[in-house]
């Protein structure tokens, strides 16, 4: 049997912006904390969850990144 994948979620501008405001605060909300981000963003539990956890892989791959660039193009010490 196929499995039913969840339809995607869209995020208003507003909603973005009170998530990000969250993550800077915090990169791994425990449930609690998941619940309360819920209800101000107006989705559910599982949605911040997920949300989350690919904003960290964002994070971690914008490291990456950033990491490769310093390396690259060390800052001169003139």
């Amino acid at each position: 049997l196929p499995v039913k994948k969840k339809p995607r979620t869209f995020y208003s501008a507003e909603q973005l912006e009170e998530l990000e405001k969250m993550f800077q605060e915090d990169h791994y909300p425990d449930n609690e904390k998941r619940r309360e981000i819920a209800a101000v963003v107006g989705v559910t539990p599982q949605r911040i969850l997920v949300w989350f956890q690919n904003r960290r892989a964002k994070w971690r791959k914008l490291q990456k990144l950033n990491m490769k660039a310093n390396r690259k193009y060390p800052a001169s010490s003139a």
